[in-house]
């Protein structure tokens, strides 16, 4: 692995941290982190009350935190969450895909329900 990579790798674990820690000091309970399945990965699971919450954590140094997160990052999530969500949800459960966007100096950015697929679309 490149020391680029190693360096994104662990900024990429030190922001799922204060995601987690941020979800936690709102409720949430953390059920899984780095969450993989054949069809993508998910950075956290989180539950609060009967909501489960599996969330696309985004750290940007350079505060790039509006381009971080896009259709199609979203929609792998989606899938991951499809195919998780067996494990995570109880009956009578929600669920949502969730982003949190993190920068230096700045307050975490939570975007719940951040995914709404498009009728015929998934």
């Amino acid at each position: 692995m490149s020391r680029s990579r190693q360096h994104a790798e662990r900024r990429g674990r030190r922001g799922e941290t204060l995601a987690a820690w941020f979800l936690r000091l709102h409720g949430w309970a953390i059920l899984a982190r780095r969450l993989r399945n054949p069809r993508g990965e998910i950075d956290l699971v989180a539950r609060r009350g009967r909501m489960v919450a599996f969330v696309e954590v985004k750290w940007r140094g350079d505060g790039g935190l509006d381009a971080a997160i896009d259709g199609r990052r979203l929609r792998r999530v989606a899938a991951a969450a499809e195919a998780a969500a067996h494990r995570y949800c109880r009956p009578g459960d929600a669920m949502r895909i969730d982003v949190l966007l993190l920068a230096p100096r700045r307050w975490p950015r939570h975007i719940a329900n951040a995914w709404m697929p498009v009728e015929g679309m998934s």
